[in-house]
């Protein structure tokens, strides 16, 4: 961050009095520019023993599988941002949404969250992110093709809990991969 979108002075960093981290500070009318995680919602959509995939079209890891997810809008609830996401990314319609992973990736700011759904119909499609949509058996999973560990560990712990049909809400970290990420300062 280089200037204030308060006033359009520089900023620079220190730590604000009574605060404990680095934090943007308007040189000039001394606002400080908080910088806090995104948040991205998203499904695992059931059509009876089957999940609902997407093949990304786009970047980052386009042409990899994942979960119909994306960022939380200002103005929706996690839910309806989660609920958004599976009508955009796959044309699907789900109800029944019961919170499911709530996964923290602080070594790029964000919290991943995903529901449990039911879809409503089996009519999806392919959206403008999407190159296709697809229901998947457990056994059928391209599990080195999913573009996300987030997405990885959701299903993992999916296909875990469902015989049992026990599905506590799992909050866990994902560490940063070795060498990929750069510390933050």
């Amino acid at each position: 961050m280089k200037f204030c979108s308060q006033c359009g002075h520089s900023v620079s960093q220190h730590i604000p009095q009574g605060d404990s981290r680095l934090r943007y500070v308007c040189d000039h009318c001394q606002t400080i520019h908080y910088q806090n995680p995104n948040i991205v919602a998203g499904c695992v959509p059931t059509w009876g023993t089957q999940v609902l995939l997407c093949r990304r079209a786009i970047e980052p890891r386009k042409g990899f599988w994942t979960l119909p997810a994306g960022f939380m809008e200002n103005g929706e609830t996690v839910e309806q941002a989660a609920q958004r996401e599976t009508r955009e990314e796959a044309c699907a319609e789900v109800a029944n949404l019961s919170i499911y992973t709530l996964i923290d990736v602080p070594h790029i700011n964000q919290v991943h969250i995903f529901y449990r759904a039911e879809l409503l119909s089996r009519d999806f499609a392919a959206g403008e992110e999407s190159l296709e949509v697809r229901l998947f058996d457990e056994a059928d999973i391209p599990w080195s093709e999913l573009a996300f560990r987030t997405v990885s560990r959701t299903l993992e712990c999916f296909f875990a809990d469902r015989p049992g049909q026990v599905y506590p809400v799992r909050s866990e970290a994902v560490p940063p991969l070795a060498g990929l990420i750069k510390p933050q300062q």
